[in-house]
């Protein structure tokens, strides 16, 4: 076992495929009558640090005094009988040592489409780059990047008999820098006010899958990375990918945001000087303390809790809800800010979108800093094409929770029918 590679060297792990080729020869000796030599201490790896147990996983790799059983499993071997030394424990948290990761793939002969939708799902549980492929004969190839080489394997066996199996270690991403934000924009325009603030942005046009959210993770080359989704539907794979790069050894954690103005606020209070727990804290409370608003076209007629809207009427949405149904863009936009201060507020942040022209929002500027002198008021182009314009009160500005392709009276019925309020006297003109 001489001539370990330095990434397993590090690891405290050994190399599989020669631990493998150890078993067959043993297994040889055996069958002709001799009797295997005893594996010389401590030529089956180390421990990650002194004192701290080893983590064996399922075939991948074994640690000291790891034996392989008749069924090809990983377990506890004979315990040493000389004394082994004593290590005081630690009173300080220990670094995190990252898992390796393998590529696995093997080749499936016609498993039929039942085990082959079960293999997919149970591979996409154990990691990410999963592939699989007809070679046009029956045959399949399976393809998947994991810290489990040997639950991956044992997945093929459930659907099949693989062949021509290969595991080869992933190279550990070097690590660049120690913090990083990364957030999930579809605006080109509030991306590159993201980028500017020192921030990884992933476009979320269309909406990331996971593989896309671990490689944009891994790619900030970052120890702590702090995801913000900036949409609510995107938080479910943003926890997911969360979850798989901690076996990777990257801290990682998701900050609830629920619209771009949302991840923008937590990321104007983010301080990389400050601890990490704290500064994941302060950028949640900044986005939960912020009230998001936009304005959307009526396409057909509806019925809102603020009213009957007609096409080309405009709604005034806040924190999802329809609040109010302006003439035009100006009213609205007006109406909605002035609703939106009511309860107070530090900073207005107006995104315009493709639909409005720069006079929209300077309008708006100059009537809230006459009408609201206390309050900043930030305009910047960035929102999506069909969202006309968003506007925000407290710590920073959010947008409307309206999803891709939705029309206004679909919209107003589902996200009216939620409505808390009703719109002010005069909402309506």
């Amino acid at each position: 076992m001489s001539g370990r590679p330095a990434e397993l060297d590090r690891a405290g792990v050994v190399d599989a495929g020669g631990l493998g080729l150890v078993v067959v020869f043993d297994a040889l000796v055996a069958a002709a009558g001799g009797t295997p030599e005893p594996v010389p201490e401590g030529t089956l790896g180390r421990p990650p640090d002194p004192g701290s147990g080893a983590h064996v996983g399922s075939g991948a790799a074994a640690g000291p005094g790891a034996r392989v059983g008749s069924g090809g499993g990983v377990g506890p071997g004979p315990q040493p009988t000389h004394p082994q030394p004593t290590h005081p424990q630690p009173t300080h948290p220990q670094p995190t040592h990252p898992q390796p990761a393998y590529e696995v793939t093997y080749l499936l002969d016609d498993p039929g489409p039942d085990a082959l939708a079960s293999l997919r799902t149970r591979l996409g549980e154990l990691g990410d780059s999963v592939g699989i492929a007809g070679d046009g004969a029956r045959g399949w190839l399976v393809h998947v990047h994991t810290i489990d080489a040997g639950a991956a394997v044992e997945a093929g066996l459930a659907a099949g008999r693989p062949s021509s199996i290969r595991i080869e270690a992933l190279p550990t991403p070097a690590r660049t820098r120690d913090r990083a934000v990364l957030l999930m924009i579809e605006s080109s325009g509030a991306g590159a006010l993201a980028r500017a603030a020192g921030a990884d942005v992933l476009t979320a046009d269309p909406d990331p899958v996971l593989d896309d959210v671990l490689a944009a993770i891994r790619a900030t080359g970052a120890g702590h990375v702090a995801v913000l989704p900036c949409a609510p539907h995107r938080r479910t794979v943003a926890e997911t990918a969360v979850e798989r790069v901690r076996g990777e050894g990257i801290d990682a954690v998701v900050v609830p945001t629920v619209s771009v103005l949302q991840g923008l606020a937590a990321l104007a209070v983010h301080d990389p000087d400050r601890r990490a727990p704290d500064d994941v804290v302060g950028m949640a409370e900044a986005a939960a303390g912020t009230r998001t608003g936009g304005l959307q076209i009526a396409e057909a007629e509806a019925l809102t809790w603020a009213g009957r809207c007609r096409p080309g009427e405009v709604l005034g949405i806040s924190d999802g809800e329809v609040v109010l149904i302006a003439p035009d863009l100006a009213v609205g936009a007006l109406w909605l800010a002035h609703r939106m201060l009511t309860p107070g507020g530090e900073l207005v942040t107006v995104l315009l979108g493709s639909a409005a022209d720069d006079v929209l929002g300077d309008r708006l500027a100059e009537d809230l800093r006459r009408t609201h002198p206390e309050v900043d008021v930030l305009v910047h182009r960035g929102r999506p094409a069909r969202l006309p314009a968003g506007a925000g009160g407290g710590v920073d500005g959010g947008r409307a929770d309206l999803r891709p392709g939705q029309q206004a009276d679909r919209a107003a019925r589902e996200e009216g029918g939620r409505c808390a309020g009703t719109a002010r006297p005069g909402d309506r003109r």
